[in-house]
């Protein structure tokens, strides 16, 4: 692989560029930055933390319940009592009253809240595969954002290299013109190439700050420069395995999405069974234990203790079909998340395809531009020769350095693309983790 004489160095422009920023990183320290300081990250972990909690709630549906109540009343009671006359002589009567109750209540059956449990289980592998699928999207994310960072710098690289090569191509073009043996249409030319290098510069720079600041909002910290990539690490490699189909198997086993959304299928089934369990009796197991003072009027010094256990049997008989009603919504629901899985298996079979083939023929691409820039090389050497001879105009070399500028180009981004799309297969798998950037690390310069 062949380094570009015109190539400059990448931290330097970085930090012309942002001389506030503070910090170098490569790649992985970029990754465990985010790791840590992602808002998208913390926002999975901390749904993730509230998705656990449906666990020890279902459980505690199934566990007793105890209660204690405690009541003290003041009352007045008026009365009236007729006397041997037959006239009613009244009282007034101020008491106190209490009552204390204590009660325990165990489920015994109940196919609801059993249903419910098994629910929670699915729930929580849901919130877990839905976490474990957000860490690999911040692996292709950070990557993809580096990456992106990292060819914005070379593309301004090269847009440095041209200038200096239009300023000599100018300044030989008036000296020819000067000397008698030049065009004004070379000096004309060459102006012109110049003049759109500098648009180029500043679109270049643009898209470097709003590249920059994308890796930034990730990491939360300044970056003031970035690594670039060390051709004489860097290396092709077919993707083991190297067959497409052995690849969708792993995806069908690890995928986290995948998974996900089989945890939701299995949400939707207990669900049913919810549902179902409104024909269901339940049974539970029932202690009391209850002590009152003056609650009866007839005796206001009355004072009563009261012990109970016994079984509570409720058995449902109409409701006037809602429970029928809520059984098909729960069946409907659960369709569509089967639907919604098969749906997803057919697309990650695609992406797959997509990325393997994104390795693969970035490969191929990658060699084929290699050789293209041997011949760009060549060419350039070839007008520059035939310059001096006379036989090629300095329009000719223009021309033949532009060619070489956008191969240029063109391998940075194939190499950028090759790396994101195996980063982005094996995130397909769940295999995009802090080893899979450390390797991918090794490829760039500190």
């Amino acid at each position: 692989m062949m380094r570009s004489p015109f190539k400059i160095s990448l931290f330097a422009l970085a930090t012309l560029s942002f001389p506030m920023a503070s910090w170098s990183m490569d790649l992985l320290q970029a990754f465990e930055a985010a790791k840590t300081n992602d808002a998208n990250i913390r926002a999975s972990r901390a749904a993730a933390d509230a998705g656990r909690e449906r666990l020890p709630q279902a459980r505690s549906q199934l566990l007793p319940s105890l209660s204690a109540s405690m009541g003290q009343n003041k009352n007045h009671l008026a009365s009236g009592v007729p006397n041997s006359l037959g006239q009613i002589q009244s009282s007034d009567t101020d008491y106190p009253s209490t009552n204390r109750t204590i009660s325990l209540r165990q489920p015994l059956f109940r196919t609801y809240q059993m249903a419910q449990y098994r629910q929670a289980q699915a729930q929580v592998n849901d919130a877990e595969s839905a976490l474990a699928q957000d860490e690999q999207d911040l692996v292709v994310r950070v990557c993809g954002a580096y990456f992106e960072a990292m060819l914005t710098h070379e593309q301004l690289a090269l847009v440095l290299a041209q200038r200096a090569a239009f300023n000599t191509q100018l300044a030989a073009a008036k000296q020819a013109l000067s000397g008698g043996s030049g065009t004004r249409t070379d000096v004309d030319e060459a102006q012109a190439r110049l003049d759109m290098n500098t648009a180029s510069e500043i679109e270049a720079r643009q898209s470097i700050d709003y590249t920059l600041r994308q890796l930034q909002t990730m990491v939360n910290q300044p970056i003031s420069g970035l690594s670039k990539l060390d051709l004489s690490r860097f290396t092709l490699a077919d993707p083991q395995p190297n067959q497409v189909e052995a690849w969708i198997e792993r995806v069908e086993l690890n995928n986290r999405h995948l998974q996900s959304i089989k945890a939701q299928v299995e949400s939707a089934r207990n669900e049913v069974d919810k549902a179902q369990s409104g024909h269901h009796p339940t049974l539970d197991a029932i202690a009391q234990w209850s002590r009152s003072q003056s609650e009866n009027v007839l005796n206001v010094q009355s004072s009563y203790t009261n012990r109970a256990l016994g079984l509570q049997l409720n058995v449902p008989l109409y409701s006037g079909g809602y429970v029928n009603s809520t059984v098909r919504q729960a069946l409907a629901n659960l369709e569509r998340a089967e639907q919604l899985l098969e749906a997803n298996r057919r697309d990650l079979a695609v992406n797959v395809h997509k990325e393997f083939r994104g390795v693969t023929e970035n490969m191929a691409k990658i060699r084929a531009l290699e050789q293209a820039l041997r011949s760009a090389d060549q060419l350039v050497l070839s007008n520059r020769k035939s310059l001096q001879a006379g036989s090629r105009t300095l329009v000719d070399v223009m021309n033949a350095e532009q060619q070489r500028m956008m191969t240029l180009r063109d391998l940075a981004q194939s190499r950028f693309m090759y790396l994101i799309s195996r980063i982005r297969l094996l995130a397909l798998t769940g295999s995009a983790d802090t080893d899979a950037v450390a390797n991918i690390n090794q490829v760039l310069m500190p």
